[in-house]
This record gives structure tokens, C-alpha cells and sequence, in this order.
């Protein structure tokens, strides 16, 4: 009998620690990271440089009309209807292995390494010093063409997602995803990130609310979003109070018939 009760002790004290408390599953929660009621959040991370499977919207226009109608002969298309963003990712230029993108007229510009803001200005130049005149006022506009990602583990929708936005941060990725499963680690978020030199893992609390000062909070093109299993989880004792209270009962149940078995063979 003193073997049975020091099971159940055992039992009782790795189930007691395997429910997932509030603390698991609330997102930015002050850690004592924050001395004022209020957090500034900046924006830490670095601009964007494009990278190789980047797919770009490029638009030109002009100010005058004459030079409008030249112009769109730089653009892709020129009898879009639904000119909704995802038509423009249809419709968008895939950086090549290279780092190319093919321009009409232009032929192959490249843009590896380079900001939206000087894919613009580098096409524009181009623009202005084979075909116009440098005093004609173009406009070029460079975009992804939807921030894609995916997610992997303890999330409701694993896979590759897109977002038709400039940015996106990670609690607005995973909540597109469907939001992280009660069983999912929060505290040790993994993201797996690709940069010209080859691919880096970071880790971000999302529990605390310091989480919004780090340089991962905005997510990039491309980026991996992996969920880990809380270790409670391998417990298999239940994610609420009530089932691992019925699991305990479950366990004492067989330790006991086995014992009172045992007893009368």
C-alpha cells in the first residue's frame, strides 16, 4: 500500500504542474520590463533589402498625360480591370536567382540588396537617362507583392500565408494564422529568417511585453514562424485544471484495483 501512495504522490506532483495556467497563454504581459504605464514602441528592425523569390510591384507614371501614355509601356500591364492587390501580385516581378528583376523596355535591373525606396529611384534613373528627358517628372512605386510567411507547430493554420500589407507584426501574422493553440510555447517563439548569407533562427517572448521592442516584432517576407509544444503537453494530464484532475482519478482508480488484484491472488 506505501508503494501505491508514493505513486500517487508522484503522479499528483507532475500533474499538478502540467495544467496551462493564464501565464502561458496571455500575450504582452508586464514582466516588470516596463517602468511607465505606457510603452513606446519603435520601430527597431532595419529596412527591408530585397532578396532572391521577392516578388515586386513596380508602377511608373508621369505628371504630364503625353508622357503617361509613354510610360505605361514600362509597366507590365496595361488593361488591368481589378486593380486590386492581388492582381498586382499576378502581375509582379520575381527577383531571379541573380537578384533580376525582367523589365519591360529595360530589360533585367538589378535589385538584390536594395530598399523599395532605391529599386524606385534606381529604376526611375534609368528611365530618365535612356528614354526621357531628365527635367520629365516621372513617379515609379516599387512594393512586395503581399508579404508572405508560414507557420509551422502549435498553431490553428499551418502553412504559407500572405498578407496584402507593407507591414505586418508577428501577433498580426499568427493571429491571421488562426493564433497560437493553448499547447503552444509563447515564451520561446522561434523565427526562422532568411538574409543574403544564408538563414539565422531568433527567438522572441511573446508573453512579455518587451516583445514589442525587439527587432523581430515585424515580420519579413519569407520569414518561418515555428511554434514549439509546451513540455506539459508530452504529459498528456489535460490543459485545464478539470481534465487533469480527471486523469488524476483515472490513475488513482487503476493504481488502486491493482493493488486490491494483486492482494487477493
Amino acid at each position: 500500500m506505501k508503494q501505491i501512495i508514493m505513486c500517487i504522490v508522484v503522479v499528483l506532483g507532475l500533474l499538478s504542474t502540467s495544467c496551462i495556467t493564464q501565464k502561458d497563454v496571455v500575450y504582452l504581459q508586464d514582466k516588470g520590463t516596463v517602468v511607465n504605464d505606457s510603452l513606446q514602441i519603435q520601430a527597431l528592425a532595419t529596412p527591408y533589402r530585397v532578396q532572391v523569390n521577392d516578388l515586386l510591384s513596380v508602377n511608373v507614371k508621369a505628371e504630364k498625360k503625353e508622357i503617361n501614355d509613354l510610360v505605361q509601356i514600362f509597366n507590365p500591364t496595361t488593361n488591368i480591370v481589378n486593380d486590386s492587390e492581388q492582381s498586382l501580385y499576378y502581375n509582379g516581378f520575381t527577383v531571379d536567382l541573380h537578384g533580376n528583376i525582367e523589365f519591360p523596355i529595360l530589360g533585367e535591373v538589378n535589385v538584390l540588396g536594395f530598399t523599395t525606396d532605391e529599386v524606385e529611384q534606381k529604376v526611375k534613373d534609368v528611365i530618365l537617362q535612356k528614354y526621357l528627358k531628365d527635367t520629365a517628372k516621372i513617379f515609379v512605386t516599387v512594393k512586395l507583392s503581399g508579404l508572405k510567411y508560414t507557420t509551422l507547430g502549435e498553431i490553428s493554420n499551418k502553412g504559407t500565408q500572405v498578407l496584402y500589407q507593407d507591414r505586418v507584426n508577428i501577433l498580426e501574422a499568427i493571429a491571421n494564422a488562426g493564433d497560437i493553440l493553448d499547447t503552444g510555447d509563447r515564451k520561446d517563439v522561434l523565427i526562422v529568417r532568411q538574409y543574403p548569407n544564408g538563414q539565422k533562427i531568433h527567438h522572441i517572448d511573446l508573453t512579455d511585453i518587451a516583445a514589442m521592442q525587439s527587432e523581430f516584432y515585424y515580420i519579413q517576407p519569407n520569414d518561418l514562424i515555428m511554434v514549439k509544444p509546451l513540455k506539459r503537453k508530452s504529459l498528456g494530464a489535460g490543459q485545464t485544471a478539470t481534465q487533469t484532475l480527471t486523469t488524476i482519478a483515472s490513475i488513482f482508480s487503476v493504481l488502486v484495483s491493482t493493488y486490491f488484484l494483486a492482494r487477493n491472488l
